[in-house]
């Protein structure tokens, strides 16, 4: 059964502020690299990267490719971006 639902306007959250296109897409903008692991393979080593988008939370983070990360965001992979805890960040 349904309920009316009164419209509380402080609860509308503005689509400005977050970047929603007209065809309700957003750019997952990197904030920061949390980690980096490699997998050994039979043959050969792939290097991963954990990485935070915007409009997520950490526990949401995803591994992605580290040369693909690298070819996106040379300015993140460069010696003096690596910060003391082994994170890199914007």
């Amino acid at each position: 059964m349904l309920k009316k639902c009164l419209i509380d306007p402080s609860l509308i959250v503005s689509t400005e502020n977050i970047g929603i296109k007209d065809n309700l897409s957003y750019e997952k903008l990197l904030v920061q690299i949390l980690d980096r692991q490699v997998h050994k393979l039979r043959t050969k080593e792939v290097a991963s990267a954990k990485v935070l988008w915007r409009n997520q939370y950490v526990e949401e983070a995803t591994w992605e490719a580290e040369e693909d990360m690298k070819r996106r965001h040379p300015h993140l992979f460069r010696s003096e971006q690596i910060s003391n805890h082994g994170t890199y960040s914007l």
